[in-house]
């Protein structure tokens, strides 16, 4: 009886957090739908008075929405693929390998996640801007192109891997490069499906870093194009909550694309 009791409240404390969480998204949504005069009212409803399409319809004659779009998912898509792949061979490399120095060449990578990242801005910039990188996707992709995080998530999957697999597959005559491909990739997709969710996320959502090194706003990113929105067309409230519920769409239908194996992988790194 105690332990249904315990299992009960769990329950609802832990439903009460999700509402509390998803509540201010559900209200970004609605919002969306209501006119200014109706979100600038003192008296407040949840569900819109009117419905209206009027704020997703003129999105796109108030500002470059579908390139800022465009951008972001570029950029996101590309950078995501090259982490994947990178972090996926790193951690073959290190899990698998025995070499002088793999155990420092781990540290090292972990020791880059515990960095906090606003010291690194300054001489980063620096960095690109002499190297005439400014204003160029090099300028974003290059740096995200290797995750420390993400090796170290594919290394600790890696071990899985049973090295009776691998050498069965030597013996037979496959090359490395074979081996990898054909046989370790495949092994490690949950943990390749959560490392993309994660990653996607984090590119979608990166502001600053764009912001600083693009400054063309025909190359800039939704997520800068918002807050320019914002900005410019600060009483539009009914155009900047329609643009950003469409904003959230790509994060959303890749975590369902990826969810099953999302759960698995982040369970198989947490035991590892």
């Amino acid at each position: 009886m105690r332990t249904r009791l315990s299992s009960l409240a769990l329950t609802v404390l832990l439903g009460i957090l999700g509402l509390g969480t998803v509540f201010p998204f559900v209200w970004m949504i609605i919002s969306a739908f209501k006119s200014n005069s109706e979100i600038n009212a003192a008296d407040q409803t949840f569900l819109p008075k009117t419905w209206t399409f009027e704020n997703f319809l003129s999105i796109e004659s108030k500002f470059d929405f579908l390139r800022l779009f465009g951008n972001s998912v570029f950029l996101a898509v590309t950078i995501t693929a090259i982490v994947l792949y990178t972090s996926a061979l790193a951690g073959f490399v290190i899990a698998k390998y025995q070499f002088r120095g793999r155990g420092m060449l781990m540290g090292f990578t972990v020791g880059t996640m515990m960095i906090p990242w606003a010291v690194t801005i300054i001489p980063r910039y620096t960095m690109f801007a002499d190297a005439g990188l400014q204003d160029n996707y090099l300028s974003i992709i290059i740096p995200a192109a290797i995750s420390g995080f993400g090796i170290f998530m594919m290394r600790q999957n890696m071990h899985a891997v049973p090295d009776e697999v691998l050498e069965a597959a030597r013996i037979d005559g496959a090359s490395e490069v074979r081996i990898f491909h054909r046989i370790v990739l495949p092994m490690s997709t949950n943990s390749i499906a959560a490392l993309a969710i994660f990653q996607f996320l984090w590119v979608w959502d990166d502001y600053l870093w764009p912001y600083l090194m693009i400054s063309d706003n025909a190359n800039q990113v939704l997520a800068v194009g918002l807050t320019t929105f914002a900005g410019q067309y600060g009483t539009d409230y009914g155009g900047l909550f329609a643009a950003s519920t469409i904003s959230v769409l790509p994060v959303i239908i890749v975590y369902i694309i990826f969810q099953r194996r999302f759960v698995a992988g982040v369970a198989s790194a947490a035991v590892k």
